[in-house]
């Protein structure tokens, strides 16, 4: 603006400036009639309480799913909690059986323990019955 001020008014006869592209002309700024104003308010404040009872509605859903997710989840816990105690109580009888029967497999051991004795000795009987036999048929020739 200051620049126009400083060229001074244009001559007369002359062509009036070129506009240049990046300037932006104001128009009057004109006020919408009452009736428009509280029309526009009227729709404004409808379309907000759409929205907003959209918005609301969505959380309130978001809630209930969240609702059904917890106690699905609960009754899950409810269910792996009998299956903890079926397991705990099947392991304790499974403990017991096995504190039953050990005096028994003790005495299985044992037993294998005096088989594998007498095998021993059962082989070098028959060992020594060998040599014996051999000495004797030995003794029998002369």
């Amino acid at each position: 603006m200051a620049a126009a001020a400083e060229e001074g008014p244009p001559e007369a006869g002359a062509q009036p400036a070129r506009q240049d592209p990046a300037i932006e002309t104001a128009e009057e700024a004109k006020e919408p009639a009452e009736a428009d104003i509280n029309e526009l308010c009227k729709d404004m404040f409808s379309k907000m309480a759409t929205y907003l009872t959209g918005e609301l509605t969505a959380t309130s859903e978001d809630y209930k799913l969240l609702e059904n997710m917890n106690k699905l989840t609960s009754l899950k816990y409810l269910e792996m909690k009998d299956i903890a105690i079926n397991i705990s109580r099947n392991l304790k009888d499974l403990n017991q059986k096995y504190a039953d029967l050990q005096p028994y497999l003790e005495q299985i051991n044992l037993i294998e323990e005096q088989v594998a004795a007498l095998e021993q000795a059962a082989y070098k009987l028959d060992a020594y019955s060998k040599k014996l036999e051999a000495k004797y048929k030995k003794l029998e020739k002369r």
